[in-house]
């Protein structure tokens, strides 16, 4: 495991819990080598001026990433870290966190290091609820590589690899997430910070695998991908945002989401002319059924607006949690138990000089 720390910005030392640490304490003494514009320049900075707020010292944290722009993550945080290979982040973090319960784990990845040759260990990190953090960042393109359309890229998608169009229809990543029982779906906006900040310290503070999708704009591969609800003109109109207890409604109150009799939803005027307040869904993130938060997850624009917030915060059991207190059980029933003693038990063979094998009980 390598560590960028250099040492404490705010006093030369390493961080001792006793000192308020800042955005500067968390970040590296690394150039920052990302396209001028890049989305990903917000995220790190949100990131960085978050974690004073979570208590702790930076040796607390471990950045785990896969392969990408995205995946250049833990260099620039001054903190743990590893840069992995593609899209097994979160086997390695799920690893990472059973042998190391105390430390808080991030796992960074995009949308095509985590939803295509890692979709297979985002879905199983997911379902397992292992105790962890997923900042999953979508740019639907593949930057990196130099714009090959990826897992979330629209349908028609003309790109390097899809000159004609793509005729994939795309992955939706919260709906993945939700489907393989997520216990904490987010998603936020890159250049929105307050909402970004607001949602990554929820992510942090919940029990088991929280996964953020953040829209992340390539100014290079893909520029404008969300700016149809994202741009600060329009993102009220656009946009619903999601508090729990509350009712969605979106443009000033004046539009909300309501549930048809066969259980899909439409937008509905609200107020005079309109429907009621009370005819229209009323945000629950913590429901147990996993139905209402994917139903969110399918609201896409233009037919509807965009949600962001939490869309679901569910306590279940944890992985590592049930991992390490079967580990103490079989302590407490056998003993710490011998290393070598297990090695040299049952069938084993000496191999000698003249190639002969002699079988030894």
């Amino acid at each position: 495991m390598s560590k960028n720390a250099t040492g404490n910005g705010a006093t030369g030392t390493p961080s001792s819990g006793l000192v308020k640490l800042t955005k500067k304490d968390f970040s590296s003494d690394q150039d920052v080598r990302w396209c001028p514009g890049c989305g990903d320049y917000a995220i790190l900075s949100a990131v960085q001026s978050v974690l004073p707020d979570l208590g702790g010292t930076r040796e607390d944290n471990v950045f785990i990433s896969g392969i990408g722009c995205s995946s250049r993550f833990p260099y620039y945080m001054n903190t743990y870290g590893f840069h992995t290979i593609h899209g097994r982040a979160p086997a390695i973090a799920t690893g990472f966190k059973v042998a190391r319960p105390d430390l808080n784990v991030w796992v960074v990845t995009g949308d095509g290091d985590g939803l295509s040759i890692g979709g297979n260990h985002l879905m199983h990190v997911l379902r397992r609820n292992v105790n962890l953090n997923i900042l999953l960042f979508n740019n639907q393109i593949y930057g990196l590589t130099k714009g090959q359309y990826s897992p979330t890229s629209e349908l028609g998608k003309k790109a390097k690899s899809t000159p004609m169009g793509s005729i994939d229809r795309p992955l939706k990543p919260l709906s993945v997430a939700i489907g393989a029982n997520a216990t904490f779906v987010a998603r936020a906006v890159d250049t929105d910070l307050k909402s970004l900040k607001a949602t990554l310290k929820r992510a942090a503070a919940h029990k088991g695998t929280s996964l953020v999708e953040i829209l992340q704009n390539c100014p290079v591969f893909n520029d404008g991908a969300f700016v149809e609800y994202t741009h600060r003109k329009v993102k009220d109109n656009h946009q619903i945002v999601l508090e729990h207890g509350k009712p969605l409604v979106f443009a000033g109150g004046t539009k909300g989401i309501r549930m048809k009799p066969d259980f899909t939803p439409e937008v509905v005027d609200v107020g005079e002319g309109g429907c009621d307040l009370s005819e229209l869904v009323v945000h629950d993130e913590q429901s147990k059924n996993p139905g209402y938060a994917f139903m969110l997850a399918q609201l896409e624009y233009p037919e509807f607006p965009v949600p962001m917030g939490v869309f679901r915060a569910i306590d279940d059991i944890r992985y590592d949690d049930e991992a390490n207190a079967q580990v103490e059980r079989a302590r407490a029933e056998r003993g710490r138990g011998d290393l070598q003693k297990l090695l040299y038990s049952g069938m084993t063979w000496e191999v000698k000089a003249d190639g002969d094998s002699t079988p030894k009980n």
